[in-house]
C-alpha cells in the first residue's frame, strides 16, 4: 500500500478521535495539568505527567467516538457536524466501535500503573464519559454532565499522588464543573438552531436570550471558587495574576458571544484554552517559588 494509500485509509479514523482537533484533549488536559502541580506542591513525578497525558488523549478520544456513534444521524442534519466520517458514511459504525473499544482497553492498561483510589475514579469517569453523548437526549444540562466527566481527573491525580482527596480537591472539582459549563454552553450555542430542530437538548437552548448572562455569571462562580481556593492553600500572588488574566479573557470572550454570531461563538469557545493555560502557568509558578 502506497503512503497516499495509507494515509487515506486512516484518515477517517483520525477523524473519528478529533485527531485534527486537538481542543478537547486540551481543554480536558488543563484542569488536570493543575491537579496534579496543586497535589504535588510543585512538580509532579514524570511517570504521573506521562500516564495522565495519554490518559486524556485516550479518553478523550474513545469519547469523541462513541460520541459519533451515538449521533451519526444527527450529526448528518447539523451544518458543523455533518462532514463527520459516520454522518458522511465513511467508516462503517462496527469499525468505529472497535476504535471505540481498542482506546478503552489502552486506557484500562493505564490505570495498572495507578492505586486503587484512582482506579476507582478512574471508573466512575469511564461511566460518565461514556453515557455523556446520551444526555443531549433527556436532560438541558448535558453541559454540567460533561464537566463532571472532566473534573474526575482532578481527584483523580489528587488521589494518585496524595493517597487521598482534600477540600482543595473538590474545591478545584467545582470550578472545573462551572468552566466546563460555561464553555460548553458557547459551544452549544454554534448548533443551536440545529439543535432545536431536530430535538437535541442543551444549556444554549435552556438558557435562551439570557444565555450571554448566565454563561458569564457562571464564569464568575468559577473564578470565586478558584480565589477560595488560592486563599485556602495560601498561594502566593502569581496563582491571582493568572486569575486575573483568565477574567480579562473572558470579558473578552463576551464581548465575542454579544456580537450575536456563531463564528464568533466558536471563537469563544476556543479562547478557552488560553483559560486553562495561563490559570496552569499561575499555578505552576506559584507552586514553585
Amino acid at each position: 500500500m502506497s503512503q497516499k494509500n495509507f494515509l487515506s485509509s486512516i484518515d477517517p479514523y483520525l477523524k473519528l478521535i478529533r485527531f485534527d482537533r486537538p481542543i478537547g484533549t486540551l481543554l480536558l488536559l488543563w484542569p488536570t495539568l493543575w491537579a496534579l502541580w496543586l497535589a504535588a506542591d510543585g512538580i509532579p513525578p514524570i511517570k504521573y505527567l506521562v500516564i495522565f497525558a495519554l490518559g486524556v488523549f485516550l479518553m478523550r478520544s474513545a469519547g469523541c467516538a462513541i460520541n459519533d456513534i451515538a449521533d451519526r444521524k444527527f450529526d448528518a442534519k447539523v451544518k458543523r457536524t455533518r462532514n463527520r466520517p459516520l454522518a458522511q458514511q465513511q467508516l462503517p459504525v462496527v469499525n468505529a466501535l472497535i476504535m471505540f473499544v481498542v482506546l478503552l482497553l489502552c486506557a484500562v492498561l493505564l490505570l495498572t500503573f495507578l492505586n486503587v483510589l484512582a482506579m476507582q475514579i478512574a471508573m466512575v469517569a469511564a461511566f460518565f464519559a461514556i453515557t455523556y453523548p446520551f444526555m443531549k437526549r433527556y436532560t438541558y444540562l448535558p453541559q454540567v454532565y460533561l464537566g463532571i466527566a472532566f473534573a474526575l481527573s482532578i481527584p483523580m491525580a489528587y488521589a494518585q499522588i496524595q493517597g487521598k482527596i482534600p477540600a482543595e480537591a473538590w474545591l478545584l472539582f467545582i470550578a472545573n464543573i462551572f468552566w466546563t459549563t460555561a464553555y460548553d454552553t458557547m459551544y452549544a450555542m454554534v448548533d443551536r438552531e440545529c439543535d432545536e430542530k431536530i430535538g437535541v437538548k442543551s444549556t444554549a437552548i435552556l438558557f435562551g436570550d439570557l444565555d450571554i448572562l448566565i454563561t458569564h455569571i457562571i464564569q464568575g462562580f468559577m473564578m470565586l471558587v478558584l480565589l477560595l481556593l488560592g486563599r485556602k492553600l495560601e498561594l502566593n500572588m502569581y496563582y491571582y495574576f493568572g486569575l486575573l488574566a483568565s477574567v480579562i479573557l473572558f470579558v473578552y470572550q463576551n464581548k465575542l458571544l454579544r456580537s450575536r454570531n456563531t463564528d464568533n461563538y466558536f471563537k469563544a469557545f476556543l479562547n478557552n484554552n488560553w483559560v486553562g493555560m495561563i490559570i496552569f502557568i499561575g499555578i505552576a509558578v506559584a507552586t514553585t517559588n
